[in-house]
């Protein structure tokens, strides 16, 4: 399903064969990631296809991330990622990276499946886990109220003292990053991305998704070095739901599941293409359900759910509309809607079919890992095709990088943050050794993870330490082996005791599976010598002196197990006073205390270990593929290093029908 390509000028001459001066949309929920790297993307296709739009756009229409329930949070701020406090955090409209940072956790699973006792770690510091599985160089803004605003209703004013600290922490850690003559240069850019978004953010009285509008000409120009040729606009314009644009193509596949005659057909390939994952069928959101929400300014974001006598949306105040007709088709049904709820009315189609709508009018450009729901859109549009409701919607776009490498072709130092210290064995290096080194060290530090993982007993985790990190935790491991020596004088009869201790457990156990056996048999007897079939006259008169002479030894035979078993349980007393006597002797708790205290230190080296090994390959990897762009201009004011990546940056176009 996928067409991969050797050039991106091989890619750009296929697209003009496949959809002819199609208009690009690249559509990005931030300004400060990855989204303006695109700017080379409008450059190479003004080159090599030239009369092709290039449209950068504002995803404006997604709710701003909300804090997760285990951040205490009030008002809009920037939390950092990690798999305990945050796990749950989702950030888009404004998340940052510092300079080699990005958005990969550390998770629990990686460090268990790199033998790391989490258990250990946990119970010896508490807190740790959440430094340890922390994203490194990333931060998030949520909104910590109750609100469930989307971006483009996002008042500035508020978020704005947020993200502009925000972004100057991210901005001050790169340049601080930046050593030798390049560190001024580094300053000054920074300094003017700081000055270009406080410019854009005069009138707070605007929306998040203003600024972000406004500020995309210049960023596009400020990180290319040299004017960029884009239109702009935001979803919430393209997705605007008024009578005259819902005849335009990005609504025909809303006419699908209007239109009586093709609306089962619809929801059928819709549902059909979520089986498997857990997105939500129509089903989920209610009767009628469409996979379409509708934003009604003031009132929300809320899915709309269409009967035959009325519609529901589900904001967070539901709203109803009831009609004598309903509508056949997404003219008539934005008509409805003007005249109950006015003008600004929004129709965003959910995950899977929003490319289907604005696919069929545009060509996405996504950067390789973007947007992990088109494969689902492929299988949807594949089931209406099958189901006789085909739609022609444009291939996608697809821009790989590889960030990193292209540093061979810049001049430029940089003091390593102190994750990738290790890793690279400097603090130092120019942009050249950092490309050169990379491969090697990446694959280095993935056999570590590897040999990490093998490593169960302590005592096997600080000989590997002691070979391959620092000769210096032989010491540790003799002190250790000389605790153990201490302590293996009594193993043998602590051992004993523990053996008699179960023993004696088996013991009881065995008493009571005889005590229920007797239990059993006395009442077995009761029922049939002398209960004598529901009549045993008065005072037992049918049953014999024997039967009774019998029941009295179940009696005592009974008695005899409750005794065994409280003498058992007296010797196991005792036997555990003599075991606490021999493990609280003085040398012995300071033998364990010493073997505990750098067993835990040998575990705190393997975590921090585990931790720089993720962030040099995972975590550089990603930044690699998906750079925040603003890097770019601090580390090389010229352009070279965002020229060198994309003239090596991978295109490819991604079928969808």
């Amino acid at each position: 399903m996928e067409d991969g390509c050797r050039s991106q000028a091989e890619a750009l001459a296929q697209l003009d064969r496949v959809a002819p001066g199609v208009p690009l949309l690249a559509l990005g929920q931030t300004i400060f990631w990855d989204e303006p790297m695109k700017a080379g993307v409008a450059l190479t296709a003004a080159a090599k296809s030239p009369g092709r739009r290039f449209i950068a756009g504002v995803h404006d229409t997604d709710y701003f991330a909300k804090a997760p329930g285990t951040a205490k949070v009030s008002g809009y701020a920037a939390l950092p990622h990690n798999d305990t406090t945050t796990q749950a955090l989702w950030s888009a409209a404004a998340e940052f990276s510092t300079l080699f940072g990005s958005e990969t956790v550390v998770t629990r699973d990686r460090l268990a499946e790199a033998g790391a006792s989490l258990s250990r770690l946990q119970s010896g510091r508490p807190g740790l886990m959440e430094e340890i599985t922390e994203a490194w160089g990333w931060r998030g803004l949520v909104n910590g109220s109750d609100d469930d605003r989307v971006t483009f209703e996002t008042p500035l004013g508020p978020v704005f003292p947020a993200l502009y600290n925000t972004l100057e922490w991210a901005v001050d850690s790169s340049v601080a990053a930046m050593t030798g003559k390049r560190h001024k240069a580094a300053r000054e850019e920074g300094d003017e991305l700081l000055t270009m978004v406080c410019d854009a953010a005069e009138d707070r009285s605007t929306s998040l998704a203003t600024l972000y509008e406004k500020m995309l000409p210049g960023l596009y120009r400020w990180i290319a070095a040299r004017p960029v040729s884009i239109e702009t606009t935001r979803t919430s314009e393209l997705l605007a739901f008024t009578p005259e644009n819902a005849a335009l193509p990005r609504f025909r596949v809303v006419n699908l599941f209007i239109n009586p005659e093709t609306r089962a057909r619809a929801e059928a390939a819709y549902d059909t293409a979520l089986r498997g994952t857990e997105m939500y069928t129509l089903d989920r959101f209610g009767t009628g359900a469409l996979p379409f929400d509708l934003i009604v300014p003031g009132r929300g974001r809320g899915t709309l759910r269409l009967g035959t006598r009325g519609l529901v949306i589900n904001t967070p105040t539901p709203i109803g509309i009831g009609f004598k007709n309903p509508p056949k088709d997404a003219i008539e049904l934005a008509t409805i809607l003007r005249q109950h709820l006015g003008d600004g009315l929004v129709l965003v189609g959910k995950a899977v079919s929003l490319i289907a709508m604005l696919g069929q009018e545009y060509v996405f450009v996504f950067h390789e890992g973007a947007s992990s729901y088109v494969s689902r859109t492929r299988r949807f549009l594949l089931n209406l095709s099958e189901l006789g409701l085909p739609l022609n919607v444009h291939p996608i776009l697809r821009v790989q990088y590889d960030a990193w490498a292209a540093l061979n072709h810049v001049e430029a130092w940089f003091r390593l943050p102190e994750p990738l210290r290790g890793p690279f064995g400097t603090d130092e290096l120019s942009g050249t050794g950092f490309a050169a080194r990379l491969p090697a060290v990446a694959e280095r530090q993935k056999n570590l993870l590897r040999e990490l993982g093998k490593l169960r007993r302590p005592r096997d985790l600080m000989a590997w330490l002691a070979a391959k990190v620092d000769p210096a935790w032989e010491c540790a491991l003799a002190t250790v082996e000389a605790a153990q020596s201490a302590m293996l004088g009594v193993k043998s009869e602590i051992e004993e005791l523990r053996m008699t201790k179960r023993r004696i457990v088996e013991q009881v156990r065995e008493l009571r599976a005889e005590r229920s056996r007797l239990e059993k048999e006395k009442g077995k007897h009761w029922r049939e010598r002398i209960f004598n079939d529901g009549d045993f006259g008065q005072n037992g008169e049918f049953a014999s002196s024997e039967d009774w002479a019998h029941r009295e030894q179940f009696a005592s035979a009974i008695k005899r197990t409750f005794d065994d078993e409280r003498k058992l349980w007296a010797k196991w007393r005792r036997e555990q006073s003599r075991l606490d006597e021999i493990v609280s002797q003085p040398t012995l708790m300071e033998a364990r205390r010493v073997r505990d205290e750098i067993a835990f230190e040998a575990e705190l080296a393997r975590v921090r270990l585990i931790r720089e090994a993720i962030v040099a390959t995972d975590g550089l990897d990603h930044a690699s593929h998906r750079p925040a762009a603003w890097w770019f201009p601090l580390v090389c004011p010229d352009g070279t290093w965002f020229e060198a990546t994309h003239a090596t940056a991978k295109y490819r176009l991604e079928p969808l029908t």
